[in-house]
Parts: C-alpha cells; sequence; structure tokens
C-alpha cells in the first residue's frame, strides 16, 4: 500500500487482518510512521504558558498558551461540578463533515488547563504526573519526590535531568536507568552505584566511561585502576571538566558490540525495549509486563492486548486502535485521553463512558453522540447512519488530522519524535508556534565550571542557553543539588538538555540487519549471519549483534 501522507510503500502484515475484520475498519491510508506522527501532535507534555482560567479569570500555568483559540479551565475547576460538559451537546449534522463539526465541539467544551492526576503535592510546573512530591518542571512522572527537568521517571528521588529512570535515587542526566544511585551521565545502566558515564552497565560502582560491563568496581575507560587514580578523574569530573572524558568515552563506545535491541523475557516481539512482552512487533516501550499482540505502539504496559497504532496506554486495555493516553479501555478507536471507557469512538478527554461517538470532557457517560443524551434504543439506530456518513466523506476509519490539534506541531512530541521545519508544517498546514521574533536577554552572570566557586547571587541572574539562545534560571533547590553533587551548573536550557537525552535513544524505526559478529569462537562457522529487525541504521558505525553472540561476548 502506499502512504497518502509520505507517499511510501507500507506493508499492513496478514497477522493484523483479523484485527481490523473484529473492530470493523477499513485498512489504514497511512504508514504506520505517519501514524504515530498524527497521533503524538495531539500531546503537548511540557511546554508550559501563562494565562487565564476562561472559568474564574485568574492567572494560571497551562499547556495551551494566552493566543489559543480553545477554552482552557484550571485542573480543579474542569473536574468540579461548575460546569457541565453536556450543556454544549448539539445534533448530528449530516449535510457536514464530521471532522469540522467534532472540531466545533472540541472548541467549545472546555479542556484541563494541565492533565495533572493523582495527588501531586508542590507540583504546579508538572503534567501528566501521578503522586508526586516537590517536582518541576517534571514531566510523565510517576512516584517520584525531589525530581527536576526530567520526563518519565518513576519512583525516583532527588535527581535532575533524567529520562525514563526507575527507582533511581540522587541521579543526573541518566537515561533508561533502573535502580542506580548516585550516578551521572549514564544510560541503560541497572543497580549501579557512585559512577559516570556508563553504557548499558549492570552491578557496577565507582566506575568511570565504562560499556557492556558486569559486577565490576573502580574501573575506567574498560580497564580495572587502583581507588587512587579512580579518586584523581572524579576529582576532575567534580571540578567542571566533563567534555573531554564524554568525548573520549563516546570513541571507546564504538569498539563495543551493542545489542540488536533492549528486549527482556519477550516473546515472538520486534521493536526496542520490550519487556515481558509476547507477539508485539513494531512496538517501542512495552513495560510492566502482559503485553500481547500489539503492532505499532508507543509506551504500552500493564495487560495491554490486541492494540495497534496505540501511545502511552496501559490498564488492561484491549481492543484499541489509533488511541492516545489510555488507562482501562475496550473496544474502542480514534481516542485521545481515555479512561476506563467501553465503545468510545472519536472521542477526547473522557472517562468511565460507554457507547459514545464523537464527545468532548465527558464523565460516567452512556450512548452520548456530539455530547447529546440519547435513550439505547435511539443511539443504536443513530449510530449506523452515523458510521455510513463517515464513509461517505472518507472520515471513517481515518483519525483526527494534525492540523486539528490543539496544540502547535512544534511544542508537541511529534516535533521531538518526528521533527520538521517550521516550512514542512505550514506546507501541511500543520499550525506552528513562530518563536523567530522572541528577544532574548543577554546573560548576566559568568558561570564558573567549578560548582564551588559559584555563588548564590546566581539564582538572580539571568542565563542564556549556549545553543539556543534562549534564557533560563536556576532554582534554589537546583543549585543545592550542583552543590551536593558537585556538579557544574549547565550552560543550556531544559529544552535543549532534554532534547539532548532524547537523541540518546535511537529513533523508532526498524531496519532488518544481519548480525556482525565475526567471532568463531561463537560457533558460526567464520561469523554470524543470524537476521533481525534493530533501530540502529545500516550507515551507523555501532557494531550490532543478535542477542546470542551479544551474551556470548559480554558475558
Amino acid at each position: 500500500m502506499q502512504c497518502k501522507n509520505c507517499q511510501k510503500e507500507f506493508i499492513v502484515f496478514p497477522a493484523e487482518l483479523p484485527f481490523f475484520e473484529k473492530m470493523d475498519l477499513p485498512l489504514p491510508k497511512l504508514c504506520p510512521t505517519c501514524r504515530a506522527q498524527r497521533r503524538w501532535s495531539f500531546r503537548n507534555q511540557s511546554q508550559l504558558y501563562k494565562r487565564k482560567c476562561d472559568f474564574t479569570g485568574e492567572e494560571m500555568i497551562s499547556l495551551y498558551a494566552a493566543d489559543s483559540p480553545f477554552k482552557v479551565y484550571r485542573e480543579d475547576v474542569w473536574w468540579s461540578d461548575k460546569w457541565d460538559p453536556m450543556s454544549y451537546g448539539r445534533d448530528f449534522d449530516f449535510s457536514r463533515p464530521f471532522f469540522d463539526q467534532f472540531q466545533e465541539l472540541r472548541l467549545a467544551v472546555p479542556r484541563r488547563g494541565m492533565q495533572q492526576d493523582g495527588t501531586n503535592t508542590n507540583c504546579d510546573f508538572t503534567t501528566f504526573g501521578m503522586s508526586n512530591k516537590n517536582c518541576y518542571l517534571a514531566f510523565a512522572c510517576f512516584y517520584c519526590e525531589e525530581v527536576y527537568y526530567s520526563a518519565w521517571a518513576g519512583m525516583t528521588k532527588d535527581s535532575l535531568d533524567c529520562f525514563m529512570t526507575i527507582s533511581c535515587e540522587l541521579v543526573y542526566q541518566c537515561v533508561d536507568c533502573t535502580k542506580c544511585y548516585h550516578c551521572f551521565y549514564c544510560q541503560d545502566s541497572v543497580n549501579c552505584l557512585d559512577s559516570y558515564f556508563l553504557d548499558n552497565c549492570f552491578n557496577c560502582q565507582n566506575c568511570i566511561a565504562c560499556k557492556n560491563l558486569q559486577n565490576k568496581q573502580y574501573y575506567i575507560y574498560n580497564q580495572l585502576v587502583t581507588p587512587e587514580k579512580f579518586a584523581v578523574l572524579k576529582q576532575k569530573l567534580e571540578s567542571g571538566q566533563i567534555e573531554e572524558t564524554r568525548n573520549k568515552f563516546n570513541q571507546l563506545k564504538l569498539k563495543f558490540p551493542v545489542r540488536y535491541a533492549h528486549v527482556v523475557a519477550s516473546e515472538n516481539c520486534d521493536g526496542d525495549y520490550l519487556d515481558h512482552g509476547k507477539n508485539c512487533h513494531d512496538c517501542f516501550g512495552i513495560s510492566y509486563g502482559g503485553t500481547e499482540d500489539c503492532w505499532h505502539c508507543q509506551m504500552v504496559g500493564a495487560g495491554g492486548k490486541d492494540m495497534i497504532d496505540c501511545c502511552m496506554a496501559g490498564q488492561n486495555s484491549q481492543l484499541i486502535y489509533e488511541m492516545q493516553a489510555i488507562l482501562g479501555a475496550y473496544h474502542s478507536a480514534f481516542t485521545n485521553f481515555c479512561r476506563f471507557s467501553n465503545n468510545v469512538y472519536y472521542c477526547d478527554s473522557i472517562g468511565y463512558c460507554d457507547d459514545c461517538f464523537g464527545c468532548v470532557g465527558l464523565n460516567h457517560k452512556k450512548f452520548c453522540l456530539l455530547n447529546k443524551q440519547y435513550e439505547e434504543e435511539e443511539y443504536k439506530k443513530l449510530l449506523p447512519r452515523v458510521i455510513e456518513h463517515l464513509k461517505n466523506t472518507g472520515e471513517w476509519g481515518e483519525n483526527f488530522p494534525v492540523k486539528q490539534s490543539p496544540f502547535p506541531y512544534n511544542d508537541t512530541l511529534s516535533q521531538e519524535f518526528f521533527p520538521i521545519s517550521r516550512e514542512e508544517a505550514l506546507a501541511k498546514g500543520y499550525s506552528w508556534r513562530d518563536n523567530s521574533s522572541a528577544v532574548y536577554q543577554e546573560q548576566t552572570y559568568e558561570v564558573n565550571a567549578n560548582i564551588e566557586k559559584v555563588r548564590d547571587d546566581i539564582l538572580k541572574a539571568v542565563l542564556a542557553c549556549q545553543k539556543c539562545g534562549k534564557n533560563y534560571k536556576v532554582i534554589p533547590q537546583e543549585l543545592k543539588f550542583y552543590r551536593q553533587m558537585k556538579i557544574t551548573v549547565p550552560r543550556e536550557c531544559p529544552d535543549c538538555r532534554h532534547l539532548r537525552r532524547m537523541r540518546q535513544r535511537n529513533p523508532m524505526k526498524l531496519y532488518s540487519r544481519k548480525c556482525q559478529c565475526i567471532n568463531s569462537s561463537h560457533g558460526h562457522n567464520g561469523g554470524c549471519s543470524i537476521e533481525f529487525k534493530t533501530t540502529y541504521a545500516p550507515d551507523r558505525p555501532e557494531k550490532v549483534y543478535c542477542e546470542e553472540c551479544y551474551r556470548k561476548e559480554i558475558y
């Protein structure tokens, strides 16, 4: 099939066909990548603005800018009974396209200002968080305390500038790390302690710039050293001499093999970062176990089953297609922000609903269409007519177009996962927030690389990002962390630091390759020829090994 967006050929695999039959849906018109790009374009997770609540008129922090055409309420107001989403209900107009009618409803019904869930204490500048305490600019984090400038962290404490850390404490600029303590600039490492610049290490402590090590102590550049030599390099790092070690380590890493994918205890799966999955294909970020029979999904866990083209989905969701931010949904499609609902199609921000179509902001409702209540018999007679109308307009089976996203494209996670230029976005009809006219102040403070020489007056200073020029500041908790951990104050703004951590992960794209191991001692008669799917593109410099060769080489 040919994608109607990028014009590239793509395949709908035979194993996917029974799903579309069960859901009574046509085959997709876009390739998996373009479908993912479309979904993520409806999620702004980290770009915050000052604006007024459209209910109280009070100043608030929000995911929606002041000039957004959408009506936005504070979280406490949105969840209250001070307004009724059913008051925006309307009749379906069979003379007009459905997507146009739905967009009008979406513009009318108030939206949640910050998407904060559960009980969060002193976390005013966090979004999509749950049960966090004293966190700042921490996004999609849960059960965290004193975590700053981070994303997708869980059960992490006293940490800063992290991405995908679980059960970590006192870590800085770490990516995909679990159960690490007092670690810096580490990636894909587990149960490590007092270390810098680790990559794919397990149960290591007092190590610097090491890759693929297990159960080691006092190693530098993968070589055993004395505690005294370790202390010398550690002191240099604490005084701010970071880049020399980072650059040398980046060159060293290329000498060691990499595993074709991060796959743990998974059966018949392909993708990356898959943990306890079964029959999951072209998936990225499967975790918490029990996920089965999924295609083209990202960040799915906790018992998800029979899902295609979903992201941020979990809590035993089943028979789900083209949805984003889902908990406990069943037999539903084309919906964003859905909680514990069944048989809902083309909805936005709903919870505990059954048999709803084209609704926004509803909770605990049944048999609603465009936020209008119907009797069960009436709804079941009307719905087939509506679906037939969507088939005639060519909308049935397609997700909402990117141009109808509540956010500018460059504010969304699509720009992080699938970056495009302003010109490309506007040519496709996407909205774009133009910051080219922004005026940034010059930096008012000279930052010393040695944190011991940084004075308290930096808290009042204006800093300018060395990469993008954007102004940023240092907050008191942050300065305390830097001093405690003996880290230099960063010279880049939080957004640029986040993007750099994001780029440490490979793009969510698979390539067919062969194992590059040539070690005949592994039992392959002159080298291995096992084929696999990997996120390492063929032109990458890394030596990519299959699981068997990698284990024999490392263990």
